[in-house]
């Protein structure tokens, strides 16, 4: 680390246009490829992806999106002659659009489009692609052909996927209001604009070329539209925190009274480690989604760690390149002037910090419940989550299609805007026989509320109907319809014969994307806990400080995951945030929240840990090496918290109800982690358990290999004590070598 440092510093013009030279490239190879992305739930093998091929293969067109448009009168009927001329040219114009394969009018001989009271129709639009491949305008002039149609009285709304893709967030005002709020909160804490602008710079380089790549890697795998805004949320994150971990270190150096260069190489070869750690447990928990073999997810896996390598990259590399332009104005005038008037002083923690550390010491159990019961109580949301797949009827009440789905349910009922999507593949008289008593059947069976006739394709060998639950697509009572139809109505339907008939449709599709994450997530968690865990025994030695981690990490994703309980899915405050109504948490969200949160909670153990590891190396002592390390630690910590809230929480802002879901879970687990966990509830436990935090079997410790994120002076003064016997341990940090003590006294002072 220290060689890599030396080098950006001594060629910092060099390594700073080559940083500039891959934005340039990568941004300009983006936008000359363009996006390619896509949200494919599908996985294969499930009955709903085998409904959805053997519609494409057997009506060639009709497999393509389905979108609405829908009209309303308060006063008078649909039926009335004027509304209906207007709106049968209407659907001939937007029959005649580019991308429409076809368009089913409610005037036609098709039944049930048209609600009991008259008030309210509806049309069937179907494109030539999924959403996924419609362009933007294609969906744009649907969407204003139709609206033209709207006169007093006569309102016209569209929903469907394609319909979504013009409501879909523009601008970066979240991306802006994020990184104003973390500029203010580092001239805060530096007092110098220089210093405060580089890790922002660092972070917007960093992220800016990761954004780009993303972009490309949509070419080259499945990656969800959602993954650059979440890369970038997660980049500018742990970017500007990582940055500022640096920044601070080497500020520190300055003021001891080491050259600029000495203080960034310094910084890089000493926090920087802690920084490579951290963004390896962050891409470990996040590649770890690779595991699960859905292609929906690996593209957002290696989208959010390309990300976070790139975000480490421009911390060890870029920031000591720019930390060595700026020189001495790293600091502000003061702490310079103070510098050349009295020269290096030594930095002891003082203040808040100090007094909290020492407070934290004395009131261990005290405070370890009260952290304890804080957690506890948030998590309890957490036991009610409810995994389904939100829709339109969750967007902003101002939206078309949230509009468009409020007035088909109030006419037709919930159910319309969910419906089940039956495929047949048949062979011979029998199978068509069976098939035409099939919608009898279902007609009878609970849940149902309407069934569509049997359509066949030209060729005879495909057929396909429409289901219409009584529940609404997001209700409980609809999935266990769709299993009710595959383990007993279906089945009975196909007996004696070789008809196959398949439960497709989005909310087919959806429950069965679901189950799979539901099925795999166990298996998910411990690995990835596991991983986590193996790094830190290998990088501090102990078994209790990958425990107790392990634990912290776990208490964390809950506490955070029953504020996102209680906003998204109880509806607390979502409508007055513009994020809809109240719905289910997305199946794919608990996997990639655990990743990330895993991630992120184990940045700040690293950084606080390290800290109290170099202070256990250099004294033996575990009481003042927790107090020390977190009195150190503890201000930059909660200010790199303050900072990452802040563009989590602006993420809110970009209107999209998934990346608000995975900005108000971020925020909410750095508060509780930064906050509660790191500064309150770790400690204390550290306290309790006393030596015992840095224990580990001899025989284990010959097997591991040495991973070394303290600094060298800190291993040195350990092999100069010598090694403390594994069952001497806690006696040994309970009476503190004689120059430890003395520091403990100074520390105590300064504490109050």
């Amino acid at each position: 680390m220290a060689a890599i440092a030396r080098w950006c510093v001594t060629h910092r013009l060099v390594a700073v246009l080559l940083w500039l030279a891959a934005l340039l490239g990568v941004g300009t190879a983006a936008v000359v490829a363009g996006s390619a992305y896509s949200n494919d739930y599908e996985v294969p093998g499930t009955e709903s992806g085998r409904a959805t091929a053997l519609l494409e293969r057997g009506f060639h067109g009709l497999g393509g999106d389905s979108d609405t448009i829908v009209w309303h009168t308060d006063r008078g009927s649909v039926r009335a002659d004027a509304v209906e001329r207007r709106m049968t040219a209407v659907l001939d114009e937007v029959a005649g659009l580019p991308g429409i394969a076809a368009v089913t009018s409610p005037y036609g001989d098709i039944p049930g489009q048209v609600s009991e009271d008259g008030h309210t129709a509806y049309a069937t639009v179907v494109f030539r692609e999924q959403a996924d491949d419609i362009p933007e305008a294609q969906a744009q002039a649907l969407v204003d052909t139709a609206k033209a149609a709207e006169r007093d009285g006569l309102s016209v709304e569209l929903g469907g996927s394609a319909v979504a893709l013009t409501e879909a967030p523009g601008g970066h005002i979240a991306e802006v209001v994020g990184v104003a709020v973390a500029a203010v909160v580092l001239f805060l804490a530096f007092g110098s604009l220089a210093a405060s602008a580089l890790p922002i710079a660092t972070a917007l380089v960093s992220v800016g070329i990761a954004y780009s790549g993303i972009v490309l890697l949509g070419h080259l795998m499945t990656v969800a539209d959602f993954a650059p805004m979440l890369g970038m949320l997660v980049g500018l994150g742990v970017g500007i925190d990582y940055a500022l971990f640096i920044v601070t270190r080497h500020r520190r150096g300055l003021k001891r009274g080491l050259s600029v260069a000495e203080a960034a190489e310094t910084a890089v070869a000493t926090t920087g480690r802690a920084v490579v750690f951290a963004g390896a447990t962050v891409c470990i928990a996040l590649l770890g989604m690779l595991i699960l073999r859905l292609s929906f997810l690996n593209g957002v896996a290696l989208a959010a760690s390309l990300t976070v390598v790139l975000t480490v990259a421009a911390s060890v590399t870029l920031l000591p390149a720019l930390l060595s332009l700026i020189g001495m104005r790293a600091l502000s005038r003061r702490e310079r002037r103070t510098l050349a008037e009295h020269g290096p002083q030594p930095e002891l923690p003082t203040g808040f910090a100090a007094r909290w550390s020492a407070f934290v010491e004395r009131h261990p159990k005290l405070l370890g419940l009260v952290a304890a019961v804080v957690m506890g109580v948030l998590a309890l949301p957490t036991l009610s989550l409810h995994l389904g797949t939100s829709d339109q009827g969750n967007g902003p009440a101002t939206a078309t299609t949230r509009q468009a789905y409020d007035l088909i349910a109030d006419g037709f009922g919930p159910g319309v805007n969910g419906p089940l999507t039956l495929v047949a593949g048949l062979d011979g008289a029998d199978d068509r026989l069976a098939l035409d008593q099939l919608p009898a059947a279902l007609s009878a069976t609970k849940g149902v509320a309407s069934v569509s006739p049997v359509v066949y394709n030209s060729s005879g060998d495909t057929a396909v109907l429409t289901v219409v639950p009584d529940s609404a697509p997001q209700s409980k009572a609809t999935s266990e319809l769709v299993d009710r139809l595959r383990t007993d109505v279906l089945p009975t339907a196909e007996n004696g014969t070789s008809l196959d008939v398949h439960v497709g449709g989005v909310t087919a599709s959806y429950d069965d994307f679901a189950e799979i994450i539901i099925g795999k997530l166990p298996l998910f968690v411990g690995v990835v806990i596991a991983l986590g865990c193996l790094l830190l025994l290998v990088a501090f030695r102990s078994l209790g400080i990958p425990l107790k981690a392990a634990v912290m990490n776990v208490a964390a994703v809950a506490g955070a995951f029953g504020v996102v309980v209680a906003v998204f899915q109880w509806g607390w405050g979502s409508e007055l945030l513009g994020l809809g109504s109240a719905g289910p948490i997305e199946p794919f969200l608990p996997v990639i929240m655990v990743s990330v949160l895993f991630g992120l909670s184990m940045d700040y153990q690293v950084f606080l840990v390290s800290r109290m590891y170099e202070e256990w190396l250099e004294t033996g002592d575990n009481r003042r090496a927790v107090r020390v390390g977190l009195a150190e630690t503890s201000r930059v910590i909660n200010s790199a918290a303050v900072i990452m809230i802040a563009v989590f929480l602006a993420f809110v802002l970009s209107g999209d109800r998934v990346i608000a879901m995975f900005g108000i879970a971020l925020a909410a687990a750095v508060a509780l982690d930064a906050f509660v966990l790191r500064t309150l509830l770790v400690p204390a436990l550290m306290h309790l358990l006393g030596g015992a935090n840095w224990w580990l079997p001899k025989w284990l410790d010959r097997l591991l290999p040495r991973i070394s994120i303290e600094t060298p002076e800190s291993r040195e003064a350990a092999d100069a004590r010598g090694t403390i016997p594994a069952q001497r341990v806690t006696a040994a940090a309970a009476t503190p070598a004689p120059a430890a003590e003395e520091r403990n006294d100074d520390v105590r002072d300064i504490a109050g």
